[in-house]
Parts: C-alpha cells; structure tokens; sequence
C-alpha cells in the first residue's frame, strides 16, 4: 500500500512509522518545511509537499489540527480521486459536518476516525511507531461511506495494533469530551495553580501531583483548537464539576466557621468515595474489568542499570509485573518502584526480592 499522511506532527509521524515498519510506502506533507524534514530524517516517509507528483495513492491520511481538517479532507478527495481517506482529528461532529454541507464530490471514499493516542508532548521529535499499540482507534463512517473504504480504515487501525471501534460523531464527542478533553482542561487547571506556589513548598510534591497534572505540558495552540471544536460537549461537563465544585466549596465554608460540621464531612466524604466508584470503571489491563493487584514496593539505587536488574530478578523469580509505578525519593539518590502483581504472588515476590539483597518497603 502506498498511503499519503498530511500533517508530521506526533501522530502523522507516529502512523508513519507503523507504516513503514510493515513494509508500506509512506510519503508525507505539512505545511511546516521544518515538521516535514523533521519527520522524514526520523524514518517516517518520504519527503513531499503539497503539488509534487506522488503517483498513486491508496490511502490518505489527515493529521492536522481540527481547525483545518475539514478543509484539507475535501482538498485530498479532489486531488486524489481513487484513494481512501481518512483524518485523525480529535473532534468528529463539526469536522464531518462542515465535509458533508460542502458535498465534495468522493464522500464515499471518506471515513472519520480518531485513534486514542497522544503524548502530552506533541512533535515528530516524539513520534513512536508504537504508539497506537493496544489503544482504541474510533472509526466513524458518513452515510455516504462505502464498505470498501470502512474496512480499509479499520484494517488501517489494526495493522498499527490498535483496536478498531465504530461510533457516530456526536457520540465519539461526547466520550472524547468525558475521557480526554475535561481531564486535560482540569490538569491545566490544577497545574496553573502552583506558578505561585513557592520552590520550597513544592519540594514536598508527590506522584499524586505529577499523576494529575502529567497531560498540563500539553501544546497548548493544538489544545485551544480542540477545545473549541468541541466545545458544546465540553461545557456540559464542566457545568457538572462547577455544580460539584461548588458543593465542596460550600462544605468547606462550613468546616471553616465549625470544626468538623457532620453534614459538611458527609459531603466531602461523599465526593471522595464518588470519585473512587468512577476510577473503579475505568477500564483495567487490556481493557478488561479493573482488578486488585498486590503492590510490592522496593527501593531502587539512581544509577544505569538498577531498574533493569530489578526487573530481570523479578523474572527470575517467574513473577508476571502487571503494572509499575516509579517515585523519585526529594533528596535522596533512589527511587520507589511500586510492583503490582496477582495477590497470590505477592508475598512470594517480597520474600524473592528480599532474598536477593533487595530493600523492601514492609
């Protein structure tokens, strides 16, 4: 197959790599000389810009920003008349939308998709040919959309390991909204509180504040035009946080006039164990229901070679890792790696490690 990938940001220069490790022909476009030359030196495709000659085409791909998609979608169908095509932007409604009130001629080439992948760090320096490994790849068909250019979309996600998932655009908005874009806006949020905050107090900073402000460094010129693409969606979700937000501050207006107020805790209590219901529906490993893992944590020396001699031992004891979490020690020259296995296991893993001159936090 030959596919042609117009934007080499983060995931056009992803997708290329993916491409190009399953033997694919890959030539790419951007209107950024620099993001073009970038992605191609890294071995994502060939050079080309908008005009060359690119013979035959298979598939197109857009990975541009949604406020352009549109555009460059209808631009593509034209100038690639027997070729698929097919977009990555994170916003589906108003993209399909604005496709379907110009009715370009090539509809039934053109099938919506959104691959749930992303780094908070956005670029082709990023770019990782298995990032689409094992993530969900929504495919969103028009009803001009022929069974011909659905299935090559679908194969297209699966070829680069994902896991193919057919949605209609206001549904995908809606799940995007809740999952990926009120989360990064409430990273941000967060994150934006501690400009202020002094060095000294941030020392005291633990994994809980980088967890949830990991996906703030996000680019935030792709965020706003994401953002405001899906704006509608949005705004309903963040007028319930406000709702809950608001709750919670009045809790607290309480607990600051009365110490320990009953009705006051009631509510605080609440909103911690209503939180605790809803990361317990987040889908767990492999996509499965969440489980209860043991959690073994060990101290780790900072220098080469120590996490992978923790790991290797851990194989020699014939332990399956199901997750890991690492903390750095403020001050220390160590880390924390938190081991999550089957509960079975877990004590057998402590007595392994310790066996082996590991320091385990008991």
């Amino acid at each position: 197959m030959t596919a042609r990938i117009v934007g080499a940001g983060l995931l056009g220069a992803s997708l290329g790599l993916a491409l190009r490790s399953l033997g694919h022909d890959v030539i790419l476009d951007d209107v950024s000389p620099l993001s073009l030359s970038l992605a191609c030196g890294l071995g994502a495709g060939e050079l080309t810009r908008a005009g060359d000659n690119d013979g035959e085409v298979d598939l197109v791909v857009i990975a541009t920003p949604p406020d352009v998609t549109a555009e460059v979608i209808i631009r593509e169908l034209a100038a690639y008349p027997d070729a698929i095509v097919t977009d990555v932007a994170s916003v589906k409604g108003r993209v399909i939308d604005a496709i379907l009130a110009a009715q370009p001629d090539g509809l039934e080439r053109f099938v919506g998709s959104h691959p749930m992948a992303g780094k908070e760090r956005s670029g082709a320096p990023n770019a990782d040919g298995d990032l689409f490994t094992g993530r969900p790849w929504v495919v969103v068909p028009t009803a001009h959309s022929t069974r011909a250019a659905i299935d090559l979309v679908m194969t297209l996600a699966v070829d680069v390991g994902a896991m193919p998932v057919l949605m209609e655009p206001a549904e995908h908005d809606q799940a995007v909204a809740a999952v990926s874009h009120v989360p990064q806006i409430i990273s941000s949020l967060l994150a934006a509180q501690l400009t202020d905050v002094p060095d000294h107090q941030l020392t005291l900073a633990g994994q809980g504040l980088r967890d949830t402000t990991r996906v703030a460094k996000s680019d935030p010129m792709l965020w706003s035009s994401i953002l405001s693409a899906n704006a509608a969606p949005v705004l309903a979700h963040l007028r319930d946080v406000k709702t809950s937000l608001d709750k919670v501050l009045a809790d607290l207006e309480e607990c600051c006039e009365e110490l320990y107020p009953p009705a006051a805790i009631a509510g605080l209590a609440a909103l911690i164990e209503s939180g605790s219901a809803g990361v317990a529906r987040i889908p767990g490993k492999h996509g499965g229901a969440q489980r209860n893992y043991a959690e073994i944590v060990v101290y780790v020396p900072d220098r080469p070679g120590e996490l992978a001699r923790l790991f290797a031992d851990i194989g020699r004891g014939e332990i399956n890792i199901e997750d890991v979490r690492l903390e750095h020690a403020t001050g220390a020259k160590v880390g924390l790696a938190t081991i999550s296995v089957e509960p079975a296991v877990g004590e057998f893993l402590a007595n392994h490690l310790e066996e082996l001159d590991w320091s385990v936090v008991r």
